[in-house]
C-alpha cells in the first residue's frame, strides 16, 4: 500500500497518495458518488483498491481527533 502523505509542493499540502497528486478528498468524493473501487482503479490505473482501502483507513484515523465539525441537523430532527 502506497503511504498518504502530505507535501506543502503538491496541492498545497493536502493529504494524497504518494507518488500522484490524487488527493484523500478527491478519492473520497468518489467514493462518496457511489464509485466503487474498481471503477476508481479503472478511472485512476496509478491506482491499486489497496490504495482506495488505504485512503478510508487514513479518513477513519482522522476522524478519531477529538475535533467535532457541526453539521445542519435535518429538518424535524
Amino acid at each position: 500500500m502506497k503511504h498518504i502523505i502530505s507535501d506543502p509542493g503538491i496541492l498545497g499540502g493536502k493529504p494524497v497518495i504518494e507518488g500522484t497528486r490524487l488527493s484523500v478528498e478527491h478519492i473520497l468524493g468518489l467514493l462518496a458518488r457511489n464509485m466503487s473501487h474498481r471503477e476508481i482503479v479503472e478511472a485512476y490505473p496509478v491506482l491499486t483498491v489497496e490504495d482506495v482501502n488505504g485512503v478510508l483507513e487514513y479518513a477513519a484515523k482522522a476522524l478519531q481527533n477529538d475535533i467535532v465539525i457541526d453539521v445542519k441537523l435535518a429538518s424535524g430532527v
